[in-house]
């Protein structure tokens, strides 16, 4: 198949959806993306802090560090040029107590490694740069920004409407037929036929993978991550974005701090087993998606692993004080009346049948089909670097 006649349907109008689409489209391929949203960015992407991940906390060589080092410069390369708001603060990630000196020691070592700058600060420092932090240690992350990933996302529509392609919104995926010639895509509005097939749902990526007859070998389980706002009288406390040091055992990076590009300090996000895929609040369940997470294989021994850190994350859930007391190990001035509730996401994990939690980004493919099955964050930072990897695979 040549570079400029192959068409391609790429399934999902997140931000890795929308990369993948204007970088097909932009190398001469008939590109269609269907969305069952009635806009972009309706999920992941329009639900996270805005954080331009530095890269630091990846296991070096893997794809997750290679791709967001490499996709923090080019997302503000992007910014810059089609004059979207972006900034680069740098970050601190600090370690509250001695027991924790060895692990921020192994970040940066980390961060070496992958070639992410980072200072070591001790106290006195470290409050030069946020003085209402109390640390015994941090490391300062140069190249930490932020930006609005909703407008980058919507960016990428624009782009690839104007190299000739179509985001086909309000359009859901119900049936896959991979050929010898082809790939057919039955949509609730009638069947598009393509090349190539392109599978970036996010939440739903492991069932569009089995709607085209693979075996993705994972289940998407739902973890919905808490946010809280600080509220106007208290958000000088914050001067840029505050984390701690991470569980080195789990995909998420702890509650933290983190003022936008409009000066909200968001606080979280906490992160609690959602009862649905789209499960933003304790009251949205769907049987459905809820079976389908127990029923899997590697769920069971997930639970038996973690239940205290579930057991934890579920009390911080429920309970402002502890959230808030989270929060103090990082800002002690920082009083619980301060915390205003703020719109939740939802990050689609991959849990294997073992049940470890999938760190790396992970991808399956078929002749005609390619589907990114984990692609949580850093993905938003890594994004156009994905958009890059997908298609030097698919040689399209």
């Amino acid at each position: 198949m040549s570079r400029t006649d192959t068409s391609v349907v790429v399934v999902g109008g997140g931000i890795v959806g929308m990369a993948v689409a204007r970088e097909l489209a932009g190398s001469g391929n008939r590109v269609r993306v269907v969305e069952k949203e009635t806009a972009v960015a309706a999920h992941q992407t329009g639900r996270n802090s805005g954080v331009i991940h530095s890269g630091l906390y990846y296991k070096p060589g893997s794809l997750k560090a290679r791709l967001c080092v490499a996709g923090a410069d080019s997302m503000k390369r992007f910014a810059a040029d089609h004059g979207i708001a972006y900034d680069v603060p740098g970050k601190l990630v600090v370690a509250t107590d001695d027991r924790q000196v060895g692990a921020l020691r192994e970040l940066q070592r980390r961060g070496d490694a992958n070639g992410v700058p980072s200072t070591w600060l001790g106290p006195a420092e470290a409050r030069a740069v946020e003085p209402h932090v109390r640390c015994v240690a941090a490391l300062h992350v140069h190249s930490t920004g932020r930006v609005d990933y909703a407008a980058v996302t919507r960016t990428l529509a624009d782009l690839v409407a104007s190299q000739g392609g179509e985001v086909l919104l309000g359009r859901q995926v119900t049936w896959i037929d991979e050929t010898s010639s082809g790939v057919v895509v039955g949509t609730d509005h009638g069947d598009l036929h393509a090349d190539l097939l392109v599978n970036c749902a996010g939440l739903h990526s492991d069932r569009v993978a089995r709607l085209g007859g693979l075996d993705p070998g994972v289940r998407i389980v739902p973890f919905r991550g808490e946010y809280h706002e600080l509220d106007e009288a208290h958000a000088d406390l914050v001067q840029g974005l505050v984390y701690p040091v991470p569980d080195p055992d789990l995909p998420f990076l702890g509650v933290h701090l983190t003022r936008g590009l409009d000066g909200t300090v968001h606080a979280g996000p906490n992160a609690v087993l959602a009862a649905a895929r789209e499960g933003y609040g304790w009251t949205t369940v769907s049987g459905r998606d809820l079976l389908e997470t127990v029923t899997w294989s590697g769920f069971r021994p997930l639970a038996r692993t973690y239940w205290r850190t579930g057991a934890a994350e579920v009390a911080r859930s429920v309970s402002r004080r502890r959230f808030a007391a989270a929060l103090r190990r990082l800002v002690p001035e920082l009083p619980t009346e301060a915390l205003r509730p703020a719109p939740a996401g939802v990050r689609a994990q991959a849990i294997d049948r073992s049940g470890r939690l999938v760190d790396d980004f992970h991808f399956a493919r078929s002749a005609r089909q390619f589907h990114v099955l984990n692609a949580p964050s850093p993905a938003a930072t890594a994004s156009l670097e994905i958009a890059r990897h997908v298609a030097a695979e698919l040689g399209a």
